[in-house]
């Protein structure tokens, strides 16, 4: 194999879309898909590649430290992409500590594990993906930059920059070649259901409440998924050592500018009378410490590595919709816990 990579988080919603595209993409290429399956991790993600002779599926927590070195010996990994994160923003506040161990902890150990492993470090690469919310908030308006400072203001974006600043130390310190990606809000096929545009789509159909924090003004930027994995595809093989990478779709939208948009988009693929679901939206007690808006600018990596969204929101919201309306059988097995099962049954 030319080279074996570890993707940490493969079974997740992001992570699936990195890994299909990579074993599907390089057949060359060992893809060792390492996952703990917690509740957002789903195999049946990936059923169409799991009998690729260069896919490899491992079920290892990246606080296992003895295992992680089992998987880097055994598989004779050379290089990690790492996705694996607690990420939803609200888990975070009602248990900030399963984030440190997770985000904080977990990558600090799957560095020392890569710099323990490998033992010449300018021929691997460490490349951690992250997230635009370590920026903070943009009230005053402008864009988050590369050189943006740092402002996390909830336990989930505090963990994700503590993770960024451990991978630049270890560049610093040990000469760790690394790179570092920041992406804006994600959606698309396989997200689970506790995010906004998913849950949406399944209450809608179940003609359940649609909640919004606030008056529902906060603004996020908004890329498909399949987008995203692209601009790991190129930031993996064309990023400079050391740089850091914003990846956004330039596309801004209001909370509840997309819950509407949803709310319309449903009712005509549902024969429903127009309006019918949007008066299922509900305004709730805004979340504490909510960011009002998150903008990224990704004009370094157009300009520098050629890569750009290849989709509108409009065209890929539709795809997004039909995905979900097409495989309910998925949706009502992570709604209902029956997607644990598939590693017991195939894996086990």
């Amino acid at each position: 194999m030319k080279k074996s990579i570890l993707i940490t988080g493969g079974a997740g919603f992001i992570g699936s879309h990195v890994v299909r595209l990579f074993v599907n993409k390089y057949p060359d290429y060992r893809i060792i898909n390492l996952d703990c399956l917690t509740y957002a991790g789903n195999l049946e993600n990936l059923k169409d590649i799991e009998d690729k002779d260069n896919y490899v599926f491992s079920k290892v927590d990246i606080n296992e430290e003895k295992l992680l070195e089992m998987v880097f010996n055994d598989y004779q990994v050379t290089d990690v992409i790492h996705l694996a994160a607690e990420s939803h923003v609200d888990r975070s506040i009602s248990d900030p500590l399963a984030f440190v161990k997770t985000n904080v902890m977990g990558t600090v150990n799957l560095l020392n594990t890569a710099r323990k492993y490998w033992k010449d470090l300018e021929n691997h690469l460490f490349y951690h993906v992250s997230t635009d919310e370590v920026y903070g908030s943009l009230d005053d308006g402008g864009y988050f930059t590369e050189t943006t400072p740092y402002d996390p203001q909830s336990p989930y974006s505090a963990s994700k920059a503590s993770s960024d600043h451990f991978v630049r130390a270890y560049a610093n310190t040990y000469g760790m070649k690394t790179i570092i990606s920041n992406c804006s809000n994600n959606y698309g096929p396989n997200q689970f259901p506790e995010k906004l545009i998913p849950l949406c789509i399944h209450n809608i159909k179940e003609k359940k409440s649609l909640p919004v924090y606030g008056k529902g003004e906060n603004v996020r930027d908004w890329l498909y998924v399949e987008d995203h994995a692209r601009a790991i595809d190129v930031v993996f093989h064309k990023g400079i050592q050391g740089e850091t990478y914003n990846i956004g779709g330039f596309n801004e939208w209001k909370n509840i500018s997309i819950v509407r948009l949803l709310c319309e988009i449903m009712d005509k693929k549902l024969g429903r009378e127009a309006g019918e679901s949007a008066k299922l939206i509900t305004f709730v007690k805004d979340r504490a410490g909510h960011d009002l808006r998150y903008a990224i600018d990704a004009q370094k990596i157009n300009r520098e590595l050629g890569w750009a969204p290849s989709l509108t929101f409009e065209v890929g919201i539709e795809k997004t919709v039909d995905w979900y309306l097409d495989n309910d059988t998925w949706l009502q097995g992570v709604t209902s816990g029956d997607y644990q099962h598939y590693y017991k049954v195939h894996y086990s």
